[in-house]
């Protein structure tokens, strides 16, 4: 061991001049890739969740994609916690003072939570414009219409749009007028927002599902991110209808003996809704791509991400290889089904037919390997179990794809 001291002196400065260099023009780059996504600035950082969590990446890459204009709908559960550990918090903002507006409501009710911010917001900009429809005048038309009807789709055109909200506040600043303060306030809401309904597995498949299936079936325009450990984490890793089958976990230690609800396949059925499964370790591009269309989907999107937990029981340092093990042994397939597309692309299988055994990704994981310590002969009986759990899942998404 070595006294810290001048080494962290040394480093403040490092840092210090790190903070200095100028971010990148988002304008410039391609941020549908895995490398342009990269280039762009995290808003969720420092988090304080365990080394090595599944969660957090997914959490980093949507602020990197959508921070500046992003509203999170949080549920209670381990990104509650790690996002709110108050007096610190690691949604952060840029060097404008622009990030996302976070907040945490309870397992139960997050959903809700999440759709009434949506409508309160598409309120505000209803009333914004037909406030901005009276100061025309006032303002200048051109400045007014282009705000009115300026698209959104670009980095470039959001950057010009949020420019033109500028100079309105500006020509508004000297108007005393009872409207145009209400204008002035409101006129942030003239901008898209990007509302994020974020939970894990014990909200999403379990507590709040019932709320979760009402706004998929809302057809409003929010997105939805389930950080999907396969257990409640936060609570010491009991087991929840995502857990799979012969894993073991709090209430049910000697291996879970139902298969793990398939949320996805009821997200689909309401046939209106985006519906994607992810996996960063498994195909990063993958990843990005889907949750870039998810939020250009113009209604409710919902994305199940896999995400690696120390429940598991793996080495942690490892997490991005282990959810790549998790795809290539078809245990988590990558999918996406999106409703505005021709019929017969409406769903496509984004993961290649299994080519690895699922038993060998399974003992790598304690979860399941705690079992066949305990009983070779209940593991074994388990692991055929899942095979064939496997297969009925492949062709499911087979039939899928073909209607």
């Amino acid at each position: 061991m070595y006294d810290k001291t001048p080494i962290q002196e040394n480093e403040k400065e490092n840092w210090e001049f790190f903070l200095t260099l100028p971010e990148v023009d988002r304008a410039r780059v391609n941020r549908n890739t895995v490398k342009g996504s990269q280039f762009f600035q995290p808003l969720f950082e420092f988090s304080g969740a365990c080394a090595g969590c599944g969660e957090t990446p997914y959490l980093k890459l949507l602020t990197q994609l959508f921070g500046e204009r992003m509203i999170v709908a949080n549920a209670t559960g381990c990104s509650s916690i790690f996002g709110g550990n108050l007096p610190t918090t690691p949604w952060s903002k840029n060097k404008a003072g622009v990030g996302p507006a976070w907040a945490n409501s309870l397992f139960e009710d997050n959903a809700e939570f999440g759709l009434g911010i949506k409508m309160a917001n598409e309120q505000k900009k209803l009333t914004a414009i037909s406030l901005l429809n009276e100061f025309k005048l006032v303002v200048g038309e051109e400045l007014a219409d282009n705000i009115i009807n300026a698209p959104e789709q670009t980095e470039a055109e959001i950057h010009v749009k949020h420019e033109w909200i500028k100079e309105l506040k500006h020509r508004l600043e000297g108007e005393k007028s009872i409207a145009a303060m209400n204008l002035y306030h409101l006129a942030d809401f003239l901008a898209e927002k990007s509302v994020w309904i974020v939970g894990g597995d014990g909200w999403a498949y379990d507590i709040g599902y019932g709320g979760l299936d009402h706004v998929l079936s809302t057809g409003e325009n929010v997105n939805i991110m389930v950080l999907d450990t396969e257990v409640y984490s936060n609570t010491g890793g009991q087991k929840s209808k995502s857990t799979p089958l012969g894993s073991s976990a709090k209430f049910s230690v000697n291996g879970k003996t139902t298969g793990k609800k398939d949320l996805a396949l009821q997200a689909i059925a309401h046939g209106t809704a985006y519906v994607a499964q992810i996996a960063m370790g498994g195909n990063d591009a993958h990843t990005v791509r889907t949750i870039l269309e998810a939020e250009a989907y113009p209604g409710p999107s919902l994305i199940i991400a896999y995400s690696q937990c120390i429940a598991h029981g793996i080495d942690m340092s490892h997490g991005a290889e282990e959810q790549d093990f998790a795809v290539k042994s078809g245990y988590w397939p990558l999918f996406h089904y999106n409703p505005l597309k021709e019929k017969g692309q409406r769903f496509v299988v984004d993961s290649k037919e299994p080519s690895m055994p699922l038993g060998e990704f399974m003992y790598h994981e304690n979860r399941f390997k705690v079992i066949k310590a305990k009983d070779p002969a209940l593991a074994e009986r388990f692991l055929h179990q899942a095979e064939d759990a496997r297969q009925s899942k492949w062709e499911r998404l087979a039939t899928l794809k073909g209607l």
